[in-house]
């Protein structure tokens, strides 16, 4: 039969409704009375993790709440960390980082472990174009890689590191230190190897031993349909290497996107401002636009359109990032007033002003304004304004 576990507020000796501080003081006072350098009991090291889990999920509030509302079930169900230590692996090797927050350079502390190489952000320009429909292209990167000569490996080819003597290849010393709460073991970086375990007697000529270099990658990068400015596309691993194994980061490209002289993005729509004269606007008419992949579509505007009216265009918008598909093209009209006459045109207008009288009149000069109309046209030289 499974030994049933202790409550994490009696391991402690805090009451159950201790306050942050009052589980740190509690769990510095039973990590010094149970770590296994101090204590040689049989079960100090069993009471140390037990301790170690106690203190990670009362410091949690989502773990504590749910430790409080249905006990280990709950934070077991949650996917607590009772089975593994401080930083996610050994419990003890990341006591260390906890001994230095809390009493300074005292502990143990673990050795150089491998690290994740950087990540590394590029910023790339596409057109209005590319943006919407997507594109492939060419990115120059420059990364901390591995050195082409010796593979990481930091020595020069065809020769071989040779063991620290001075950590006996663990790449960790350690030494025992007497301080106010008794003797410790303090485990550091060996500064003969840098934490290796290996001494390179013929280093690398072409990194000179450090097993990596910086260079200029060529790479391609792939843009979906409809990313928009300040988009970022992941790419993974490529990034600077890592140190001692660690594998490397990211690359993030942040795509600026270039404004288009007559489109402009509402969401997945296209917005297309086209500009009409007034007698276009007045007696309605059939204009002709290139989309913006090129296509040509007809648009009938109905007689008196007005600033702002719209016109929908069935998918011919922005490719739909990630749901397939495409958003519309949005027509709207503009009816453009002339700021410069000539004299025939303001005599027309002046001619139109007596013709349409007042604004709530009953239509019976229709015929009048038709003619008037047709000589502006003529007036301002053909359809376009």
């Amino acid at each position: 039969m499974q030994e049933q576990k202790k409550d994490y507020y009696e391991l402690l000796e805090i009451p159950r409704d201790a306050s942050g501080e009052e589980v740190r003081r509690a769990y510095r006072r039973k990590a010094l009375e149970y770590h296994p350098d101090r204590n040689k009991n049989s079960d100090a090291a069993e009471r140390f993790m037990e301790v170690n889990e106690a203190y990670q999920i009362l410091t949690d509030p989502n773990q504590r709440g749910l430790y409080d509302r249905f006990g280990h079930v709950g934070v077991k169900a949650n996917g607590a960390a009772s089975a593994r230590g401080f930083d996610g692996h050994d419990p003890f090797a990341g006591f260390g980082d906890i001994f230095d927050a809390f009493f300074g350079d005292v502990g143990v502390r673990a050795g150089a472990r491998s690290q994740q190489g950087s990540d590394q952000l590029l910023r790339l320009t596409l057109s209005f174009q590319e943006a919407v429909f997507g594109a492939t292209k060419e990115v120059d990167v420059t990364r901390v890689g591995l050195c082409e000569r010796c593979q990481g490996a930091s020595a020069e080819p065809g020769t071989t590191g040779k063991t620290c003597g001075a950590c006996r290849g663990t790449g960790q010393v350690r030494r025992v230190q007497q301080s106010i709460f008794g003797q410790f073991a303090h485990i550091t970086t060996c500064s003969v190897c840098q934490g290796e375990g290996i001494v390179v007697s013929s280093p690398c000529t072409r990194c000179r031993g450090a097993g990596r270099e910086q260079g200029t990658r060529r790479l391609q990068v792939h843009i979906p349909g409809g990313v928009e400015n300040g988009t970022q596309v992941r790419l993974t691993g490529e990034g600077d290497s890592g140190l001692h194994g660690g594998g490397p980061g990211d690359l993030y490209v942040e795509l600026l996107v270039e404004p288009h002289p007559s489109y402009r993005r509402q969401g997945d729509d296209l917005l297309y401002v086209l500009p009409l004269n007034i007698s276009q606007a007045a007696l309605g008419d059939v204009v002709t636009i290139t989309t913006l992949d090129g296509d040509v579509e007809t648009v009938k505007f109905t007689p008196g359109t007005q600033t702002g009216t719209t016109f929908r265009i069935k998918a011919k918008g922005v490719l739909r990032l990630h749901r397939g598909g495409r958003g519309d093209l949005v027509v709207v009209a503009n009816v453009v007033i002339p700021k410069r006459l000539t004299l025939h045109q303001r005599q027309l207008l002046e001619e139109l002003a007596q013709t349409l009288g007042d604004p709530q009149d009953d239509g019976t000069h229709g015929e009048a304004r038709d003619s008037w109309f047709d000589r502006v046209r003529d007036a301002l030289g053909g359809k376009e304004p």
